[in-house]
């Protein structure tokens, strides 16, 4: 290894140079009892006097571990006692707490240690709190992002500060810093749970990046803490073209978010040679922007929702509705959407509702390869399940061929939404496109009953209608291999 003082000058200049750390501060060392954290702990206080700073060492205890965890606390508590310096520690039943809220227990758990955090400031004991993150935990943070699903947003990975939370390690290698603590003599704790396989974090940590350092590159964490470094910069010119969208474009009224469709679609003036595609990214970016500002923090939308916001802008009629998590409501007024909080967000799911004729809907179905997409409707008080079967096995089951769609026909986004005025298709064995409304009246469906009657589209194409012939062009045929079955449940 480096030596020890090339270590400790690569923290102290990698702190100046972010400004992580001023003169006068009063720094609250996150201190779990493991290696990065204690070499952190060891190496501030060597450069306390070069900085400036006074010293905290704080403790979350996750109650997940029983005596080890009992055990990890007093070994920090110890070694505060030992290097002469006050230590607070805090505790929450972090399982109780991911039961009650219907989390993970790593996001309880982030939840509840990092709140801890900021109320050590709020209370005055710290100006900041300094955090032990490593490259190695940039690169296992940024693998994690790409194989969860991620966009260029996930990519940056690990912040060296948000907020009064500072990250001086970001750029050292987990074993400098064992290395640090054994020249000091400085012993450690070990967490058991990060060996645990059955997590996906350390099935990363012991066995994708030694795999990808041994056969791939010996550089690999290096070049995704890199990759990380590059995306949080994109991240500050997006953040900053966004906010000025955001203050520009929006008004609020009364709890609401409202916008212009048409500053949504092309939130900037651009060249008429320049093609609509290159305002997609600042359109998805902007309707991130107004639900965080309703939730009050990021997190919680899917590309998906995004896109059902983007179909509900582009392709819906006036009264169309759409909801995403946390209670949020998107609804298109004439040319407007309206952001809100539902009122509607804590009532039961199994709660009886009146449809009225102009209660529209619009919800996204992602389809599984095999198995059911489940889709609530709470404006018909119905759940409709899309099953998505292998037909080599139930093509023999003639009695449902015509309500058998092929699932390699269906095309993204795939929508199950009210009936509108003008819906046409052409109806399995039939050579003529026919309105849903003609159908309707061939089959006596109520006049009360239209506006709200369900229909799924494909790619913007009508595809099925509760109770009709499906869509000639999406019905299973000779070498379907797959097929959606559409059953629907009263609540």
């Amino acid at each position: 290894m480096r030596s020890v003082k090339s270590l400790e000058n690569r923290v102290l200049e990698t702190i100046r140079r972010a400004r992580m750390l001023a003169p006068g501060d009063r720094a609250a060392v996150a201190v779990s009892g493991g290696a990065d954290s204690v070499a952190l702990l060891r190496m501030l206080e060597s450069l306390r006097d070069k900085l400036g700073i006074a010293l905290l060492v704080v403790h979350f205890n996750h109650k997940l571990r029983g005596a080890e965890s009992n055990a990890d606390a007093r070994f920090v508590e110890d070694l505060a006692r030992e290097r002469e310096l006050n230590c607070v520690v805090g505790s929450e039943d972090v399982a109780a707490a991911a039961k009650a809220h219907k989390s993970n227990l790593e996001d309880a758990a982030r939840r509840l240690r990092y709140a801890f955090f900021e109320r050590v400031v709020a209370e005055g004991r710290a100006t900041c709190v300094v955090v032990a993150h490593t490259a190695d935990d940039q690169a296992e943070t940024v693998l994690a992002h790409i194989l969860r699903g991620t966009g260029p947003t996930g990519l940056a990975g690990i912040y060296p500060a948000v907020g009064s939370v500072v990250r001086p390690l970001l750029g050292e290698r987990r074993e400098d810093l064992r290395d640090y603590l054994r020249h000091l003599g400085q012993n450690w704790r070990e967490d058991s749970t990060n060996r645990d396989l059955s997590r996906q974090r350390a099935r990363i940590r012991e066995q994708l990046l030694p795999l990808l350092e041994r056969d791939f590159s010996s550089r690999a964490v290096t070049h995704l803490a890199g990759l990380a470094g590059l995306a949080r910069e994109e991240e500050v010119f997006w953040s900053a073209l966004v906010e000025d969208r955001f203050r520009a474009l929006v008004r609020g009224d009364k709890g609401k978010l409202g916008i212009p469709i048409h500053d949504l679609l092309a939130p900037l003036d651009v060249s008429s040679a320049a093609q609509p595609s290159a305002l997609r990214t600042l359109t998805e970016r902007l309707i991130r922007r107004l639900y965080q500002e309703l939730r009050g923090g990021p997190g919680g939308l899917t590309a998906i929702h995004v896109e059902q916001v983007i179909h509900l802008a582009s392709a819906s009629s006036s009264g169309s509705r759409a909801e995403l998590p946390r209670g949020i409501l998107v609804e298109r007024n004439f040319g407007e959407l309206i952001f809100s909080r539902s009122h509607s967000a804590g009532r039961s799911s199994g709660a009886r509702k009146t449809v009225s004729l102009e209660n529209a809907y619009l919800y996204v179905v992602s389809l599984p390869a095999l198995g059911v997409a489940s889709v609530l409707v709470p404006e018909l008080n119905r759940r409709f399940c899309l099953k998505v079967i292998d037909w080599s096995v139930s093509e023999r089951d003639t009695k449902r061929d015509s309500a058998v769609l092929d699932a390699n026909l269906l095309r993204e986004p795939l929508i199950l939404r009210n009936w509108r005025p003008g819906d046409a298709y052409r109806p399995q064995g039939r050579r003529q496109p026919k309105k849903l409304k003609e159908m309707f009246l061939a089959g006596r469906v109520p006049s009360r009953d239209r506006a709200s009657w369900p229909v799924l589209e494909s790619g913007g194409r009508v595809a099925w209608s509760r109770g009709l012939p499906p869509a000639d062009e999406f019905c299973v045929r000779e070498g379907t291999e797959a097929g959606v079955v559409i059953e629907e449940i009263q609540l």
